[in-house]
């Protein structure tokens, strides 16, 4: 078996004092380890993403920015500060994503420790995201030949908006998009599916429009291939969101986008996207049973 999951130390950058917990990374990657739901041999380091792929999707001119360095105005819209090491974590995260939408066309799942940057734009980067990983992957294995059509499964607590603006208009992915709708970003784009819930909507409320929704887009497109964009920001103590999950609600949520998914022979790529817990030890036992039940539900493979 070959890996399908992927994570390096690069993933990590030290951005000072920040509501973005950089260190989930390591410590998801270390929580999979120790509790043996993952072993060394099923990660592999994915390097750093290539110029061509990231060309699928953003301006020559912004990636220019991202490896040479951004003006005021860039980290404005970023809300973190550039470094080139954090050019670099964002690379790398960027290449983990493309790795692991290849294995999951292989293996039915795979997951990027990291990842998930939905707000970044064709020409910028904002929120904390500075490539658009999910594209980038996205694109290369439709360049390849591999996939042809895609599903964005996002439950991230902010809308998808970077998701929606890069496919807009491409009938060859859907973007679906539950979040919070009073929250970042503002104004929202448009994506082919937005479902935005009042403040404090409860678990039992969310899974509802889950339920509803993510049967019927599988069943509409038929893709080759699910993105899932899976924030753990709806959760009732994350310090960025203002929603009303509970732990069991987010696994809840994971349970039922991959059973779907498994059901109708799709396989899952799955990034980790926001997390911002006041207890880091939530994020990351949110983000790792994630993966492991990931792990779990395609333990044997592809289901055709």
């Amino acid at each position: 078996m070959t890996p399908r999951l992927f994570h390096c130390d690069d993933y990590h950058a030290d951005i000072g004092p920040h509501v973005f917990p950089m260190e989930k990374f390591r410590l998801v990657h270390r929580e999979l380890l120790a509790s043996g739901a993952a072993s060394p041999e099923d990660f592999a380091v994915p390097g750093e993403v290539g110029e061509a792929d990231v060309l699928r999707v953003h301006s020559h001119a912004y990636w220019w920015k991202v490896v040479e360095g951004f003006e005021a105005l860039d980290e404005l819209r970023l809300e973190m500060p550039y470094t080139h090491e954090l050019a670099r974590a964002f690379r790398a995260m960027a290449q983990g994503s493309v790795l692991a939408a290849q294995a999951a066309l292989e293996h039915g799942f795979a997951a990027n420790i990291g990842g998930g940057f939905h707000h970044a734009c064709p020409d910028h980067g904002e929120g904390f995201c500075m490539l658009h990983d999910v594209a980038i992957a996205i694109r290369r294995v439709q360049a390849d030949g591999a996939a042809r059509k895609a599903v964005v499964i996002d439950t991230d607590v902010h809308q998808g908006n970077g998701t929606a603006v890069v496919f807009r208009n491409d009938p060859s992915v859907f973007t679906f998009s539950i979040h919070q709708e009073n929250n970042y970003p503002v104004p929202k784009a448009e994506s082919d599916l937005d479902v935005g819930l009042r403040d404090g909507a409860t678990g039992e409320e969310y899974l509802r429009v889950l339920e509803r929704h993510v049967p019927a887009i599988l069943d509409a497109h038929r893709p080759d291939l699910v993105a899932y964009v899976a924030g753990t920001d709806p959760y009732r103590e994350d310090q960025l969101g203002g929603l009303d999950l509970g732990l069991d609600d987010i696994l809840a949520r994971d349970r039922l986008v991959f059973s779907e998914a498994k059901r109708r022979g799709v396989p899952v790529f799955a990034t980790f996207a926001g997390g911002y817990a006041r207890r880091i030890a939530d994020t990351v036992r949110m983000h790792a049973d994630m993966v492991k039940l990931g792990l779990e539900t395609w333990k044997d493979g592809r289901a055709r």
